[in-house]
């Protein structure tokens, strides 16, 4: 037929990502691979083409030098445009790696508690805990009963309770207490996002650098001020006579 004169070319195959390491799959036809009679023709602007022949779309992406995309097969007749289609998934996976980029992993961070900790051990569990929200991540605490103390859940409640009251600032209990066999576990979140956590984090370091090398700097200062200072109060050493190095016992 008169349009298989036209410079064809090849099917689209998808080259390996050298970002990720793997191939980019798509469910999109190109080219010779659309199969069908006639398509709604989208241009390269966006701009309405209307309804052609297949083989009239495939001359006038050949002639533009881009490539004919099915990007609606469900429609009828099916939506195709003209475009670089190369270019297009390459600008795709680059949206995807800054959106992965992007994108906060949320982190559950885990603390075991003994329903009779002592008061020390619990403040040391506590600072732990205020140190992970403080950082955005949530806290799954986890209380472990042992022998009798399973028959006394209670104990355990009141304690992720009270853990919970002392941090009331920083996180919300997300999944109250539940027993589980042999343990009782609650979900704390804290207040702010990660990113906003990490941003305060990082805002607090800029400060405390700021703060060392500011004092860092007046330390050299006022060292460099008090030598100048002593060499200034400092009487010069008188020069010794000849005579003076002499033996006063031997003859002149």
């Amino acid at each position: 037929m008169w349009w298989l004169s036209l410079r064809r070319r090849p099917p689209f195959s998808c080259p390996p990502n050298p970002i990720s390491g793997g191939s980019i799959s798509t469910d999109l036809r190109v080219n010779e691979r659309i199969r069908v009679p006639e398509v709604r023709l989208v241009g390269p602007s966006g701009e309405q083409v209307g309804i052609v022949r297949i083989e009239d779309a495939m001359r006038l992406a050949a002639e533009a030098d881009l490539d004919l995309v099915e990007i609606a097969p469900q429609e009828r007749p099916p939506v195709c445009r003209l475009m670089d289609f190369g270019k297009f998934k390459y600008e795709t996976a680059q949206k995807a790696r800054e959106s992965r980029r992007n994108q906060t992993n949320t982190v559950i961070k885990e603390m075991k508690l003994r329903p009779k900790i002592d008061q020390h051990d619990y403040a040391t569990k506590k600072g732990h805990v205020v140190r992970f929200l403080q950082a955005g991540d949530k806290v799954k605490i986890t209380i472990m009963f042992r022998g009798r103390e399973q028959h006394r859940p209670e104990l355990g409640y009141r304690l992720l309770q009270k853990l919970a009251a002392d941090v009331e600032e920083l996180g919300f209990i997300e999944s109250n207490a539940r027993q589980d066999g042999r343990n009782m576990t609650m979900v704390l979140a804290p207040h702010k996002k990660k990113s906003e956590a990490q941003a305060e984090v990082k805002a607090a370091k800029a400060v405390t650098t700021a703060a060392r090398e500011a004092e860092r700097e007046a330390e050299a200062e006022a060292e460099k001020a008090h030598r100048e200072e002593h060499k200034k109060t400092a009487t010069a050493k008188k020069p010794r006579r000849r005579s003076e190095n002499l033996d006063p016992d031997m003859e002149a």
